[in-house]
């Protein structure tokens, strides 16, 4: 049976709230049950092994689950307090609001300026552009680095470099959350290391939520952490709580390294 998994929100209202959510894949369920809050400007980190449901449930938070043939949804997310999966709701408006960093880099094939200036470009922004693309890079840590650059292709840049600018384009549109599904995985300890500098920045202005299957990244950089088995939700807490004192067998098994 699922558990209601509180965490104390004191002083900061939830940014998101999943209410007995599930997900199938048609006959599959993907996530059983999960209820969790997601407190603002706080890095929530989702572990657990391969195949237990980690990114659908990242997924659920701006409704990319739409775009995956048979997937349905049942249960609530909330945005500050509304169901994102209301009829009402434009799943193209939540994408911007709630953005998403994917674990492979994938730059545009187009000039560094050009893909951070992207998002506001398609969504009609009529300001200082400029100014825009050196605030969002200088939030992604890049600035410095590509500022003499800007009209090169995005593919010239290194591999930690290019995620950093996916992570410029998706601050670009002003979202509230940016979801991150394993973002350094396919990067080298240095850029992993930037990118993890990164994260510990941002919480300051975004909410994240972050998928890693790397136990120490999550111990380093969140402050809660959701631990999942096979589509369950098995334990939600504090960071400190979950890999020093879990309440649960399979958590400190798992954080342990004894199994996953």
């Amino acid at each position: 049976m699922a558990t209601t998994h509180n965490i104390d929100t004191r002083g900061s209202a939830p940014a998101l709230e999943a209410h007995n959510l599930s997900v199938f894949y048609a006959a599959n369920q993907a996530v059983k049950n999960v209820s969790l809050v997601v407190p603002t400007h706080k890095v929530v980190a989702l572990i657990g092994p391969s195949g237990c449901g980690k990114s659908t449930l990242l997924r659920c938070f701006n409704r990319m689950n739409d775009l995956v043939l048979d997937a349905r949804i049942e249960g609530e997310v909330l945005f500050h307090g509304q169901n994102l999966y209301d009829r009402e709701i434009d799943p193209v408006e939540v994408r911007r609001r709630i953005g998403m960093v994917f674990q492979k880099p994938n730059p545009f094939p187009k000039s560094v300026y050009d893909n951070t200036a992207f998002g506001p470009r398609v969504q009609g922004y009529h300001g200082d552009m400029d100014a825009l693309v050196e605030d969002s890079l200088r939030a992604a840590a890049l600035w410095e680095e590509v500022s003499d650059r800007l009209g090169d292709s995005a593919y010239t840049l290194s591999g930690g470099q290019q995620q950093r600018l996916c992570i410029a384009r998706t601050l670009a549109v002003k979202p509230e959350v940016v979801l991150m599904d394993e973002p350094a995985s396919a990067l080298d300890p240095v850029a992993t290391q930037k990118i993890e500098d990164l994260i510990w920045e941002l919480k300051q202005r975004y909410t994240i939520v972050i998928v890693t299957h790397n136990m120490q990244q999550a111990a380093r950089i969140s402050d809660y952490t959701a631990f999942l088995y096979m589509g369950e939700l098995i334990e939600y807490g504090s960071t400190d709580t979950i890999f020093t004192n879990p309440t649960e067998e399979r958590t400190e098994a798992y954080v342990t390294g004894r199994f996953g």
